[in-house]
């Protein structure tokens, strides 16, 4: 259901993103179909085979894949994945904590547009990505502000016919990546806003 709604949204759908606290704000899905600023500072430094985790409708997958660097978007949203082969892209239907060709090999990994939330629990995503890289491998991760508490939300998505089930999601700040890089083995080498977007690399 949840992957379903998701899907309607980036088919135009008018979703809203429900807090259980009661906060509704917009699913503002159109933005995840052009480039973004700040995408620049993710690209280039993807110069070998890079998973892209969350990858939506393929922005940063395909860009990747009309620069030559081989490429894989994975998202749980079949319209997404769709529209990722549509652009020219490819990516599977696919949980990451589900099975992932080339597992162990990936050179760069990313958790952009605020992937690292993903399943509300930022540490384990952190871990299944530690298996899913080669040694010495690049994560670029996309942060909250420093000004922005870390945090673990119940939400849902709704629209005009359908409401989904709650599901955990986390906002991790800037402030706190150092401590998770260190508790799930990387090494933290970078972490500065690039066109107000603050981005880690961990190894």
């Amino acid at each position: 259901m949840i992957g379903e709604i998701y899907g309607d949204a980036l088919a135009g759908a008018a979703v809203e993103i429900e807090y259980v606290n009661g906060d509704v704000v917009p699913l503002e899905a159109a933005q995840w179909f052009t480039p973004i600023p700040g995408d620049e500072a993710i690209l280039r430094h993807c110069t070998g085979p890079t998973l892209d985790i969350g990858s939506g409708p393929g922005r940063l997958t395909v860009a990747l894949t009309r620069r030559g660097v081989p490429a894989l978007g994975i998202d749980i949203t079949p319209h997404a994945v769709h529209l990722t082969r549509l652009a020219g892209g490819f990516a599977l239907i696919r949980d990451v904590f589900a099975e992932i060709p080339g597992t162990g090999r990936w050179s760069t990994i990313l958790l952009a547009d605020g992937n690292i939330g993903i399943g509300g629990h930022p540490r384990a995503l952190l871990r299944r990505v530690k298996q899913l890289a080669r040694p010495g491998a690049l994560v670029i991760v996309e942060l909250a502000p420093p000004t922005t508490p870390s945090r673990v939300d119940q939400v849902r998505l709704r629209h005009a016919t359908s409401t989904g089930p709650w599901f955990p999601w986390a906002t991790v700040s800037a402030t706190d990546i150092p401590r998770l890089a260190t508790d799930t083995g990387f090494a933290l080498t970078h972490c500065h806003p690039h066109n107000s977007r603050w981005l880690a690399h961990l190894r």
